[in-house]
């Protein structure tokens, strides 16, 4: 059941742009290459891998990932191009993977598959097996989004939407969102944090008007102080705080009045740098284990609608901003 609470706003790409894959071995990784015994294994894992995949992509209907489920497909779930191109890399990759023939994928490559294939928990780590690695640990997991919360990003549409963790990583965005605030999931290290970049990177706040810069700081700290409550003992989130605490002043003096509130139903205003300022309510639903958010922005005013839908015309460009 989802609780109601708030906050504002491609998959991580394997294998680079161009679709080349990565070998990556990772310690007690299945055996792909030596003895004739590792071989034969490799191909037993190959032929596996390949079924999985080939069965997950025709198990899922093209509406359940915002595709066109038009009267001529020759198939009754997605085509391979349509899982190439959600998943960020390229066709004959998708190709020789049901085919066997490829390489050992590298686990970028394979969390994107897993987000474009809309894979269950289960579901993903047995991908991450078959293909010879461990699966993420529970923080790794976490920084997947869950199948569910991408299916309802789908359903958006044209509506801005994202999923968050618990710690303000975005971890996957709707087309919409991209083009209201520039593709935000390939950050890496401390920058994935909304909360870090805002506190140690002044571009970060040139989204926001200087009269707010102040509420959204405090809104920041007091829900990262929450989830350190939630999370007691995870050295990742201790991690962070103190660092957080050696980079910035201004946020140890925040901290240090331990004010403590989950984000709820919020209104803020937005710089965008094509269409000007955006008036946005923001809503959040939570799972359960308040791990991750879906967070949806609406527009608040006349004004704002307008812009927005200005935006989806003029499409998208690079942005330079980043967003808290």
């Amino acid at each position: 059941m989802f609780s109601l609470v708030v906050v504002v706003v491609s998959p991580i790409l394997g294998g680079g742009r161009d679709g080349r894959e990565r070998s990556v071995h990772h310690g007690t990784a299945a055996p792909w290459l030596g003895s004739p015994a590792a071989r034969h294994y490799e191909g037993m894992q190959r032929e596996q891998l390949a079924d999985f995949l080939r069965r997950r992509r025709e198990a899922i209907r093209p509406a359940e990932v915002g595709l066109a489920d038009g009267p001529h497909r020759r198939t009754t779930g997605l085509r391979r191009e349509e899982v190439a191109m959600l998943a960020g890399m390229s066709v004959d990759y998708v190709v020789r993977l049901e085919q066997g023939r490829s390489s050992q994928p590298s686990t970028q490559l394979l969390g994107a598959l897993a987000r474009a294939l809309r894979l269950s928990d289960d579901e993903r780590g047995h991908l991450f097996r078959l293909a010879g690695h461990r699966p993420p640990p529970a923080d790794g997991v976490a920084r997947l989004a869950r199948a569910g919360l991408m299916r309802m990003l789908d359903l958006l549409g044209d509506t801005p939407a994202l999923v968050l963790s618990d710690l303000g990583e975005v971890l996957a965005q709707n087309r919409a969102a991209v083009l209201l605030s520039g593709d935000q999931t390939g950050f890496s290290g401390d920058r994935r944090y909304a909360i870090y970049r805002w506190f140690t990177e002044p571009a970060a706040r040139a989204v926001r008007p200087p009269e707010e810069h102040d509420h959204h700081a405090r809104q920041l700290v007091a829900d990262l102080r929450a989830a350190t409550g939630r999370r007691s003992g995870d050295p990742a989130i201790a991690g962070l705080v103190v660092r957080l605490q050696a980079a910035s002043a201004d946020f140890r003096q925040l901290w240090a009045e331990h004010e403590v509130a989950v984000r709820r139903a919020d209104r803020k205003t937005l710089l965008h740098p094509r269409v000007g300022r955006l008036l946005m309510d923001c809503e959040t639903l939570v799972t359960p284990d308040e791990g991750q958010q879906l967070v949806v922005l609406t527009p608040a005013d006349a004004e704002t609608r307008e812009r927005l839908e200005l935006l989806r015309v003029l499409g998208t460009e690079e942005f330079r901003f980043l967003p808290g």
